[in-house]
Formats: C-alpha cells, sequence, structure tokens
C-alpha cells in the first residue's frame, strides 16, 4: 500500500491527565482533552470520544459528499454515535463497539444520488472503514421520522 498523505498532531501534557493537542492546521484551535473522574476532571474529550467523534464525523461527510459532491444543504444532517465500552477477557477497559446513526432530512432521502450512496458511502470513509478493520461498528441511516433507510453492521 503506496502512502498517499501524511500529519503530524502535537500532544503536550498540561496537569493532571489534561492533554492539549495542536493541529497541523493554522486556523484550528488546540483542543484539550481530558479523562474522566477519577481520574481527571472532564475538562475536554477523551480518547474515546474523539474516536467516536471521527468516526461518525467521517462517516456523515462521506455521505454527503456521494449525494451532492461540492456543496451540500445546510443543516441536512445529524448524526448520534455510541461508544460502547467494556471489560475484555483480561478484565481491560475497551472500546467493544460504535453504533452510529446517521439521521437525515428530506432533501437528502430525496436528492437523485442518495438510492445510489446509501450502500456504498461507507467503503469510501477512510477512519471508520479503518476502526472497523478492529472494532464491531452498527451504521444506521434514518429519515427524521426514524424510518431505516439504510443498516449495516
Amino acid at each position: 500500500m503506496s502512502e498517499e498523505g501524511r500529519f503530524t498532531i502535537h500532544l503536550e501534557q498540561r496537569e493532571g491527565f489534561q492533554i492539549s493537542a495542536q493541529f497541523d492546521l493554522k486556523r484550528v484551535p488546540d483542543l484539550l482533552m481530558d479523562e474522566p473522574p477519577p481520574l481527571g476532571e472532564q475538562a475536554g474529550p477523551n480518547a474515546s470520544r474523539m474516536l467516536t467523534a471521527a468516526a461518525a464525523d467521517c462517516l456523515a461527510s462521506s455521505l454527503l459528499y456521494c449525494v451532492f459532491k461540492e456543496e451540500p444543504p445546510d443543516h441536512c444532517l445529524r448524526v448520534e454515535a455510541t461508544c460502547i465500552v467494556a471489560r475484555n477477557e483480561k478484565k481491560r477497559m475497551r472500546v467493544s463497539g460504535l453504533q452510529i446513526r446517521l439521521i437525515v432530512a428530506d432533501v437528502v432521502k430525496e436528492a437523485p444520488r442518495f438510492h445510489r450512496c446509501k450502500d456504498l458511502f461507507e467503503d469510501f470513509c477512510v477512519v471508520s472503514a479503518s476502526i472497523r478493520a478492529g472494532i464491531p461498528m452498527q451504521v444506521t441511516v434514518l429519515d427524521q421520522a426514524g424510518t431505516v433507510l439504510h443498516q449495516s453492521s
């Protein structure tokens, strides 16, 4: 597999379990990450929340790009992302699954490309496809009334 791109993010411990993440993007502010109590103070998201958000964002962006290509309409999609954390056979806490629900507005569901895109957008999501190699992930696309339009696991 050839390397297509590369970026570096710098993290620095501030105090306690608070870690500041500096991204390689000039217009993006630093992000404070922290562990929940009893370790940290939950002053920011922890790594499990960042992983979940990254998978959800990638899936949302992939679906919107496939359906609309250039410029999707504003406020046409919401995502509910659930991370399941459980102990493994060695009693260590691990992310044991992700459940991602993409709720699309009618403008998405009625777009000419939606029918085709709902069956292939997951394959083009760099992050979720990579995570799925090691963590079970269920992806569901629903309309605003709650009707399931696509489901995979």
